[in-house]
């Protein structure tokens, strides 16, 4: 599927079934959230969660009293969800309207997160891509957290093929540069109460060494237009 087929599919999707008609709503995320309690977060934590669309993660960070938070995902459609269900509180999130494997990172966090996100990247230049920006975005001794569906998880989502991954086989697409510190499996429950396998993996990101060097990050291989809605930054904070 091109960029822009991607960007109208999401669209559509939340536009006809709204936030609780999709197979990856989920009420609370505690998977997430256990594991970055886990690796130290704090209220002074800065996060960006990935294709995180209208997920209720930027609630319950919001409750814990994170305020440096960031959202990204291709459908501008699913985050006017989020930020209607938020209310005046989404004016302490940034909300980036981007296909990931062209954005541009003007910042460092010390989380990434990722639901879901990146097994819908099924070519091999677009996992590149994706693992460019991991790099360029995540502090070193950061941490990104990646779930996809498991090697036993559906062959497609929304009707679209993704790529299902064991701990091990992510890590070896990530790259040595982040290294696997934690896994966990996880049985997700659908909205209509089908169940789907889940691999959830934590990643430290090793300080560069000397003789080592991130990826850099390449222009996008399709010029769009300067006014595309895939390029805006929706920003109200501060």
């Amino acid at each position: 599927m091109q960029d822009n087929g991607r960007q109208a599919h999401w669209n559509e999707a939340y536009a006809t079934r709204g936030e609780k008609g999709v197979s990856w709503y989920e009420d609370a995320p505690m998977p997430s959230l256990d594991l970055m309690r886990q690796c130290g977060a704090t209220a002074k934590s800065s996060l960006i969660d990935v294709g995180g669309g209208a997920s209720r993660l930027v609630d319950a960070l919001l409750a814990q009293g994170m305020h440096d938070l960031a959202v990204l995902d291709l459908s501008a459609a699913a985050l006017d969800v989020a930020e209607a269900r938020l209310g005046a509180a989404a004016a302490q999130v940034e909300w980036i309207v981007s296909d990931i494997t062209a954005w541009q990172p003007a910042r460092t966090y010390d989380f990434w997160h990722d639901r879901a996100a990146f097994h819908f990247l099924i070519r091999p230049e677009d996992r590149a891509a994706y693992v460019e920006r991991l790099h360029a975005a995540v502090k070193p001794h950061g941490h990104a957290i990646i779930a996809t569906f498991a090697p036993d998880g559906p062959e497609k989502c929304s009707g679209l093929p993704v790529m299902r991954y064991d701990p091990q086989a992510l890590a070896g697409v990530i790259g040595p540069h982040f290294q696997l510190v934690d896994e966990r499996r996880h049985v997700h429950t659908t909205p209509w109460g089908s169940t789907q396998s889940f691999q959830f993996s934590v990643f430290r990101h090793l300080p560069e060494s000397g003789g080592s060097r991130r990826p850099e990050i390449h222009h996008p291989r399709i010029e769009r237009p300067a006014a595309s809605p895939e390029y805006s930054l929706r920003s109200t904070r501060r």
